[in-house]
């Protein structure tokens, strides 16, 4: 196999690993697991949305999928694949690749947004398919949905490789002749008609006159006309004329994902009957009308009351929401999660909590540039027991409704089951021996830290400067200077502008720096430190492997970046990358990059950090850093944000590190991402079990199995699949 192809296999000995949630559950009363079991269906049914919001040919392969090891067992599976000559390795690679499909919802990376292939011939898999129960059990349909998918599965060619805008990337949100700037052009009109973009895709068509014209689809179950006074008011026929542009036609219809969506809903109106107090409720059926009418003003409100309901035992969070895998960075991925309260780390973040106001005044910007009141969130560390969607974070700061963020408040959850089972790494690169013992030791912990910071201090801080559309700001702009400046604030967001929007295709990777830098800067502070039980030489250990992580962590990154297209693939890793550079730049021996040859006779590195100048040289480089980064947020300032963050981006061979050819040492030495396998919950005559899994593919293709295990999901999906085929 080549290297390049390579780089597009999952590797048969990537680790999969059992998201446990067992105790949690079984600490659930018959109510909370009746409640939990129906979020979790709702979740998984919903998450298959994200099939069709990953790639063309995701929803086929699902099905093909499910229909061979539905009808077989992977074991039986893996048995006639001998007798077709496939070896050891053959078999586990196909059953990696149906793993790996599983828990990325696609074919396509969650983290890193890269295809990734069977690593076997395609001729290979087609002798095996045809041999299964599933084609001679109906041969035709098998073979029509074989055919459709096969060369989509394998190709790689140069715009299938990456997830990304026309004409260099494979992307869903949009029609296949959209460009980035069609989706700029777009922008301005949803602002205009006060349409959130969070729930829509953009098509791109043309009128008989050869003119572009555009649609804007909103996914809801429910089409046509809405009973909605406001939402009706933004469907139909409109024109729009951009400065010194021909008007244009856009068209706004809803119904997108339409049969997907009834699933959704009819579980979340099931999980309605047990809620436990009333803010559940009418979170709950704000959700189920937002999904039914299409309606994020609808989402917005469920949110609100979801934010009402504090410290509650199963915790719960559904809807579009992440914006990372949108190339044009607005438009939200689905998600939904149900978890359950880990109470001894769940006081630590309480605990956090409290200290906030005090941490809040350590941060490195002006007084001003902080929201007039600190919302106290509730901030709780949780159990996964059912994820459903691309892939799934360690923590979350949500929602991501600015208007709802700055002035009404937000939830802040660490997902202590993934941080266990997902932060342990079986081979430390790129650290000196005397380091990685350090590293494994207190990894954990330190991240634990650093998620907590991270999400409430990081996400959950800054002011925006705003005027509404009477025109009054939210901030007194006579007085108000910029940092380190007598001059005032010229810029600021208008009226329909929100952070996503203004900032677009860098503000995923802008924010997620701006809370790392956060949590790192705020790690120094030994309040921080005591309250998740550091003290003394163990808190200085936390400090240096904190920022020892990230350091590294930015190094790894460049196996996120793309020299042919120029362009970071992932939010997080281009942050990481971003503050490495950062560190570098402010010299003095803070951070270097050391080339040398391994024990196996091939270029290695080490990063090296000094840990007694953290706090006297990275302490203050992260600090100007991080209030610029405010700055430009607060005041909309985005010619200057975007300059800045893409100095820190680059990556080139120029000056002191040679990027590009590190990234080939980075990418020789890669480590797998770990696979999860979550549990199954059981309704049987009113009561709710835990169904286990081993931690290996096919226990987590069997999960899958069970969790649709009729073919009636199948037909809902081939059905809508045959209406998208025509767009991409």
């Amino acid at each position: 196999m080549s290297s390049t192809v390579s780089q597009y296999v999952i590797p048969n000995d990537t680790g999969v690993c059992l998201l446990d949630c067992k105790e949690a559950f079984e600490g659930l009363t018959v109510k909370e697991r009746l409640y939990s079991h129906h979020l979790a269906q709702a979740s998984f049914k919903g998450g298959l949305i994200v099939l069709f919001q990953t790639s063309p040919e995701s929803p086929g392969i699902f099905v093909l999928l499910q229909k061979l090891f539905r009808a077989q067992t992977p074991e039986e599976i893996a048995s006639i694949a001998k007798t077709l000559d496939f070896s050891e390795e053959d078999v586990q690679a196909f059953f990696i690749y149906a793993a790996a499909f599983y828990c990325n919802m696609g074919n396509y990376k969650s983290f890193g947004d890269t295809k990734f292939v069977p690593n076997l011939d395609l001729d290979k898999l087609e002798t095996l398919v045809k041999a299964s129960a599933a084609y001679k059990s109906e041969p035709s349909a098998m073979a029509t949905l074989w055919d459709l998918v096969k060369i989509r599965m394998f190709s790689l060619d140069d715009r299938h490789r990456e997830l990304g805008m026309a004409p260099t990337g494979t992307t869903t949100y949009y029609s296949s002749n959209c460009t980035e700037e069609d989706a700029s052009f777009a922008q301005p009109f949803l602002d205009e008609k006060n349409i959130s973009p969070y729930n829509t895709r953009l098509m791109k068509n043309t009128d008989i006159s050869g003119n572009s014209m555009y649609e804007v689809r909103l996914a809801s179950s429910e089409m046509g006309e809405s009973s909605l006074q406001g939402l009706n008011s933004m469907l139909g026929s409109h024109t729009y004329s951009a400065p010194g542009q021909q008007p244009v036609q856009f068209k706004v219809t809803r119904g997108d994902y339409s049969p997907l969506m009834k699933l959704l809903v009819e579980e979340i109106s099931l999980a309605e009957k047990y809620v436990a107090n009333d803010e559940e409720k009418a979170m709950l059926e704000n959700y189920a009308l937002s999904f039914s009418a299409g309606s994020i003003d609808a989402h917005k409100d469920g949110s609100r009351f979801w934010i009402k309901n504090k410290g509650p035992i199963v915790e719960t969070y559904i809807g579009f929401i992440e914006s990372y895998r949108d190339p044009y960075g607005v438009r939200g991925e689905f998600e939904g999660f149900v978890a359950v309260v880990n109470k001894a780390m769940s006081a630590k973040f309480s605990a956090l909590v409290s200290s906030a106001e005090n941490l809040l005044t350590c941060l490195p910007w002006p007084k001003a540039y902080e929201k007039d009141t600190f919302l106290r969130p509730d901030f709780t560390s949780l159990d996964v027991l059912a994820f459903g969607g691309s892939g799934i974070p360690a923590g979350i700061n949500i929602p991501n409704y600015d208007d709802i963020r700055q002035s009404e408040g937000f939830k802040n959850v660490s997902l202590g089951n993934v941080l266990t089972a997902g932060y342990k790494e079986s081979k430390v690169t790129f650290l000196k021996e005397e380091d990685i013992e350090v590293y494994t030791k207190f990894k954990v912990a330190s991240f634990e830290v650093q998620v907590g910071l991270h999400e409430l201090l990081g996400h959950g801080s800054g002011k925006l400067f705003h005027e509404d559309s009477a025109g009054k700001l939210n901030f007194d702009k006579d007085t108000v200077t910029l940092p380190k400046s007598e001059d005032k604030v010229s810029k600021w967001y208008k009226p329909g502008e929100t952070w996503d929007s203004k900032f677009s295709t860098v503000a995923s990777t802008y924010e997620e720096c701006r809370a790392e830098c956060v949590g790192i800067y705020l790690c120094l502070e030994p309040q921080a430190l005591q309250i998740f039980g550091h003290e003394g030489k163990q808190a200085d250990d936390i400090v240096y492997i904190n920022w020892l992580n990230m350091v590294r962590a930015g190094l790894l990154a460049l196996e996120f970046y793309s020299p042919e297209t120029k362009q970071w693939r992932q939010a997080h890793m281009n942050a990481r990358f971003v503050i490495l550079n950062v560190l570098l730049e402010a010299g003095q021996g803070l951070v270097d990059v050391a080339q040398f040859t391994g024990e196996d006779g091939n270029p290695d590195l080490h990063l090296i950090l000094d840990r007694s100048k953290i706090r006297s040289v990275g302490k203050p480089a992260i600090g100007d850093f991080l209030c610029k980064l405010q700055t430009y947020k607060s005041t909309a300032d985005v010619e200057a944000g975007r300059a800045m963050y893409a100095h820190f981006s680059e990556v080139s061979e120029d000056g002191n590190h040679p990027w590009l050819s590190l990234r080939k040492i980075v990418m020789a030495r890669k480590q797998p991402r770990k696979l999860f396998v979550q549990h199954h919950t059981v309704l049987h005559e009113g009561q709710v079990t835990l169904k286990n899994y081993e931690s290996s593919a096919q226990g987590l293709i069997q999960s899958f199995v069970d969790r649709f295990p009729t073919p009636d999901v199948d037909q809902v999906i081939l059905d809508l699949w045959e209406k998208e085929r025509a767009l991409h």
